[in-house]
């Protein structure tokens, strides 16, 4: 690693990218207008650590990964991952980074599989047995020994997303982007990827920033979430933390001893009865679990009881209706 212990391994620094937008004005002439995609964002990410960044379309995930990897400049500010800068040295940064991207493509869509990891090989520059041996790991965690040989082209979406985690894995980056890795994936599929990337930080301390539409795929995976609404980051805190600031509301679920009809409780609403199951839902303001419990055993007897947490998704959207 180029940075020390104690500095992050990625740093954006009030970082802005506008683009500027041409609009008609008249039967020739157009109007400039400069749209910021990234407008003064800034944050650190510590090396092993799983950051989910996730926003709304044209929120400016995407522009921010584009500035990580250098292929975007930054209009102001200051990008570094793992303490270059990624836009005037990007080789030296494609070494220490891998990218996958859900809806693009680094394997060669003719070629069978295997043939694609060894070309990869050859660009990274990476030595055959080291290559040999980082292969055979990657391929027995995703469990893809059975159609290595196929061509790319006739694997299923699912198998060939493991291929691409294979494709940006195989030189062994400490940094892992992924932009969307679990898109139009079945259940099965999804579970495989989000299994992989969790054994992955937790066998080699690989650091992974992923922006995702799938608020499973944080809940599952990432401590930490970033949002970002319309080019600035709106919320940075761990995922317990959004979801005990912005879940106002949680679930208790009561197993009664006997079928009764919805229990009266002040603060509380019964939202959903299936025989001796009921479910009711309390203000963080109006009651703690406990004290909600309280009142229940004080009028029926109780079976056993659960509490729901707040869905991320609905956190979100209320999240983004406060902004709006």
């Amino acid at each position: 690693r180029l940075v020390t212990a104690d500095t992050p391994l990625i740093a954006l620094e009030d970082v802005t990218k506008s683009f500027a937008v041409y609009e008609k004005a008249g039967r020739v002439r157009r109007r400039r207008t400069e749209v910021h995609a990234v407008d003064h964002v800034s944050f650190d990410v510590e090396a092993g650590s799983m950051v989910g960044y996730i926003g709304p379309n044209g929120a400016g995930k995407s522009t921010t990964i584009k500035m990580l990897i250098g292929i975007l400049v930054p209009t102001s500010g200051r990008v570094r991952v793992d303490g270059l800068d990624p836009s005037r040295s990007r080789v030296d940064v494609a070494r220490r980074i891998g990218v996958v991207f859900g809806q693009r493509t680094q394997l060669w869509w003719d070629l069978p599989l295997r043939d694609s990891f060894d070309l990869l090989r050859h660009i990274y520059r990476v030595p055959a047995d080291r290559h040999a041996a980082t292969l055979g790991q990657l391929v027995d965690m995703l469990d893809m020994g059975a159609f290595l040989s196929t061509p790319v082209r006739q694997l299923s979406l699912g198998q060939r997303m493991r291929g691409e985690m294979v494709a940006a894995l195989l030189h062994e980056p400490p940094i892992l982007f992924l932009d969307e890795p679990t898109i139009g994936l079945d259940l099965v599929s999804k579970e495989a990827v989000r299994s992989f990337l969790a054994e992955l930080n937790r066998e080699r301390g690989t650091t992974v920033l992923l922006t995702t539409h799938d608020l499973v795929d944080v809940e599952r995976l990432c401590r930490r979430l970033l949002i970002i609404d319309r080019g600035r980051v709106i919320e940075d805190g761990t995922v317990e933390g959004v979801k005990e600031r912005y879940g106002t509301e949680r679930t208790l679920v009561v197993d009664l001893v006997e079928p009764g009809p919805p229990l009266q409780v002040p603060g509380a609403t019964v939202v959903q009865v299936d025989g001796p199951r009921q479910w009711l839902r309390f203000g963080r303001d109006a009651h703690t679990a406990s004290s909600l419990l309280a009142e229940i055993t004080a009028r029926v007897a109780v079976r056993d009881v659960t509490i729901e947490e707040p869905a991320i998704e609905d956190v979100v959207r209320r999240i983004y209706r406060a902004e709006g």
